[in-house]
């Protein structure tokens, strides 16, 4: 069993608001790394769906092109200089007006157009009923584990470890395992793995 981490309050705020949609972290180191996702996510993913033939540079919105470029390295540039620019101009972790509107609009862009298309959602099914069929094998079967709780642990214990075991598992092996121990077929995984 994996000891539990003493984290202070400042890293449990960052992680705890290190989404869009939740507040602001309350350390600039905890801002920092928000903003820093953020932008590593929208244009890393951007970059991938240009290589798997999903869209095209030129699908970006003009907003975006513009301001940002249509490179992951001109993206990044922009992003960043952004941030660096309101750092100086307010003392505080924040990016420009015209770089934050981009990548707001960016991150649409990517929902719309890469995420939320059907494709990706039947890949996301996918790989939920992967992880879940082996988080149940798992649970159901502990002696199948690496490092099972003893008997008398059972239950609630059984359940996290299985979750921690299928959580850090690699896609390839994940895949393996569903294939040799639930009997699946091929065709069921997730794509492109």
């Amino acid at each position: 069993m994996l000891a539990p981490l003493n984290l202070c309050a400042e890293t449990l705020d960052a992680i705890r608001n290190h989404s869009w949609n939740r507040p602001t972290p309350a350390t600039p180191e905890g801002e920092v790394v928000a903003w820093a996702d953020r932008i590593a996510y929208v244009c890393h993913d951007f970059e991938d769906a240009v290589a798997a033939g999903i869209i095209t540079p030129h699908d970006l919105p003009t907003v975006v092109r513009d301001r940002c470029g249509s490179t992951r390295r001109e993206q990044l540039g922009a992003f960043i200089g952004g941030m660096q620019r309101a750092a100086a101009m307010h003392g505080q972790v924040g990016m420009t007006a015209p770089e934050a509107e981009a990548l707001a609009e960016f991150r649409r862009f990517n929902y719309d157009n890469v995420y939320l298309r059907p494709e990706s959602r039947q890949q996301a099914r996918a790989v939920i009923d992967l992880l879940q069929a082996l988080t149940e094998f798992y649970a159901a079967h502990p002696d199948h584990l690496p490092n099972p709780p003893d008997a008398d642990r059972a239950g609630e214990e059984v359940l996290r470890t299985s979750v921690s075991y299928v959580a850090g598992m690699t896609d390839r092996f994940a895949c393996r395992q569903a294939i040799t121990l639930l009997g699946w077929d091929p065709a069921r995984l997730p794509a492109g793995i």
